[in-house]
């Protein structure tokens, strides 16, 4: 157990009081809330319901921490993932805040002292799972507790409308009838129209407030990129990155294959899926999290439970199953409101086994769920217009203006008059007898002087050599521009061919016009958004880091579970020289400042010294 230091006398104490403006700045070092945050608070300490909608990093978990720490009673808390709940447990003791878990990860003799404290009042916050709270004999330690709220986290998971539907959450609806006078309240980061509905239903929420917040993270950049030698463009892309980054893959197979070749290139990296065994992934999750390895290489069963605040960049290597997936994947990057991206490598091949996969699912009635939420994927993917405005207006925050901080606001496609070009492709195709794959039918527009071609007699084909101007990428770019407009399809269970579409026949015909976009060929280094104070002293940031990541090993958590970055930049920027200083700092409370305040003011005073 780490021992706090006693606050150096000189310092102003604040009041002790317990409200919930009072234990936001004592605990959490913070002197305002975020939107929507205090209303939710209030309504909650009140013993009243509440469902709250906000993004990943929007300030979800305070707005339960708080009224935990304000009512009196334990807060139990429901939590999807053992790391999850690990890690929310691993910061708020950090914070001096009495916070547990009980889950399977514990001995006999470690579950049994969890539950001692729960009868002995000695926790403020529970993390448990769904099947946890539901047995019967957890029931009754908390039937004789004083309770002072329930928290069902990731409440998505409730719906069958949800995009993570799990059985166990469907359940949940017994806290009320159960414990009908104690507040519940459900949060998620992602949930559309017809899921918050289910939600209230599930949870029996009465009189609930209902909090939607901006789904919106301006921080992170979207960018779509057409995907054709994907592992050249991942390792051309994260050579431009600093900081960590995820990348997430649909299968284990290609994790593995992916991080295997990263590694071979030098990167610091790792793997991580479901296949691996639990010490496995508990040893990549905490490398990541100390900052060890740069880069986690996984399917999407990596990072629900990841609050790793300064995740710079995340790539999807294969396009995600719905727009829910991809906005909470998305979400793990810039969790503390600096500059970050997301890019999406996309191909209508990948889309169409990611079809079939949701076709062949054994339930025709979530079948036909996930594939009308694969369908708003694809046309986030396929965008001509601001990604932002695509992806807000998914969960409902319809917005007309262009966010200029996506591709396509950021440069914007070109359009050309693509009938030739269209022809080109189309008459391609009909030639190899609409057989062939997309880079087959590329070789052949390029006359490619390939044994294959030429036993096959189709370096004769009058379409052969016909676009040799142009890249192989141009030409898989145009291809699936003409996919995307229904004027060819992919047969996924003929090796991919292409194939025509009846709406061809007028194109080739020239009856009716084509227009394309310009294809993008490369990754061009773009600006990051000046999301951090422009004056803030970076030789003495990268100097912060330094301390910070010493004083994580030396009190064995997570660097940014010491301070984010988002609070080293205002230290950069404010450079505080006394403890009062200090506290005016944000992200930092009292249980920090007595923890680390001296440690980085020392160092501060070195600094400005040093430059005198």
């Amino acid at each position: 157990m780490q021992t706090v230091s006693p606050l150096s006398p000189d310092i102003e104490q604040p009041l002790q009081e317990n409200s919930p403006a009072a234990v936001l700045k004592r605990v959490f070092g913070y002197d305002t809330f975020r939107d929507g945050q205090e209303a939710v608070i209030e309504h909650v300490c009140k013993g009243k319901d509440a469902l709250v909608l906000l993004p990943t990093g929007g300030g979800k978990s305070l707005c339960y921490q708080i009224p935990a720490l304000v009512r009196d009673g334990i807060a139990i808390v429901v939590s999807p993932l053992i790391s999850l709940m690990q890690d929310q447990v691993e910061q708020l003791k950090e914070l001096g805040v009495k916070a547990d878990y009980l889950n399977s990860t514990l001995e006999p003799e470690q579950q049994a002292a969890v539950a001692d404290k729960i009868t002995s009042g000695a926790i403020d916050l529970l993390y448990v799972s769904p099947e946890r709270l539901l047995q019967f004999g957890f029931q009754q330690t908390l039937q004789h507790t004083t309770i002072a709220l329930f928290a069902v986290d990731e409440a998505h998971c409730v719906s069958h409308w949800g995009h993570d539907f799990r059985s166990d959450y469907r359940s949940l609806g017994q806290i009320k009838s159960r414990f009908p006078t104690v507040p519940v309240i459900g949060l998620t980061a992602t949930a559309d129209t017809a899921t918050q509905a289910d939600i209230l239903t599930q949870l029996r929420l009465e009189s609930p407030l209902v909090y939607k917040g901006s789904f919106d993270r301006p921080n992170i950049r979207y960018r779509v990129m057409a995907k054709y030698k994907a592992f050249e463009q991942v390792v051309d892309y994260v050579k431009q990155q600093d900081g960590s980054g995820i990348i997430y893959c649909n299968s284990r197979a290609k994790v593995d294959d992916l991080h295997a070749k990263l590694y071979r290139q030098g990167f610091r990296c790792a793997a991580y899926h479901a296949g691996l065994d639990a010490d496995e992934r508990e040893l990549v999750q905490r490398q990541f999290l100390t900052d060890k390895i740069d880069i986690v290489v996984a399917t999407v069963a990596f990072g629900m439970g990841i609050n790793k605040s300064n995740v710079r960049y995340v790539v999807h290597h294969d396009v995600p199953r719905s727009i829910e997936g991809y906005y909470q994947e998305t979400g793990r990057a810039g969790r503390d409101g600096l500059a970050s991206e997301a890019l999406l490598l996309f191909d209508e091949k990948d889309a169409a086994r990611v079809r079939q996969w949701i076709e062949q699912g054994e339930n025709a009635d979530r079948n036909a769920i996930e594939l009308q939420k694969f369908a708003a994927m694809e046309a986030f993917s396929e965008a001509q217009i601001c990604r932002r405005q695509v992806l807000l207006n998914y969960f409902s925050q319809f917005s007309d203006s262009a966010c200029g901080n996506c591709d396509v606001c950021l440069d914007p496609p070109k359009m050309f008059d693509g009938l030739v070009t269209s022809q080109k492709v189309l008459s391609c195709i009909l030639r190899l007898a609409q057989q062939a794959s997309s880079q087959y039918v590329i070789d052949v527009l390029r006359g490619k002087q390939l044994r294959r071609l030429q036993e096959a007699g189709h370096n004769q084909l009058s379409t052969y050599g016909i676009g040799k101007e142009q890249s192989d990428i141009y030409w898989h770019n145009i291809i699936n521009q003409l996919v995307h407009k229904g004027l060819i399809r992919v047969d996924i269970t003929a090796k991919a061919a292409l194939r025509l579409t009846e709406a061809a026949r007028p194109v080739l015909k020239s009856e009716v016009a084509v227009m394309l976009a310009t294809p993008r060929l490369e990754f061009k280094p773009e600006k990051k958004a000046k999301l951090a104070p422009a004056n803030y002293d970076r030789t003495l940031f990268v100097r912060l880091k330094h301390l910070r990541k010493t004083l994580a090993e030396e009190h064995e958590v997570p660097p940014y579970v010491v301070f984010s970055d988002a609070t080293l930049v205002d230290m950069a920027s404010k450079v505080p020289t006394t403890l009062n200083d200090m506290l005016d700092i944000s992200g930092v409370g009292q249980t920090k400042l007595a923890r680390y305040g001296d440690a980085f003011l020392q160092l501060i005073t070195d600094y400005i010294n040093k430059d005198d």
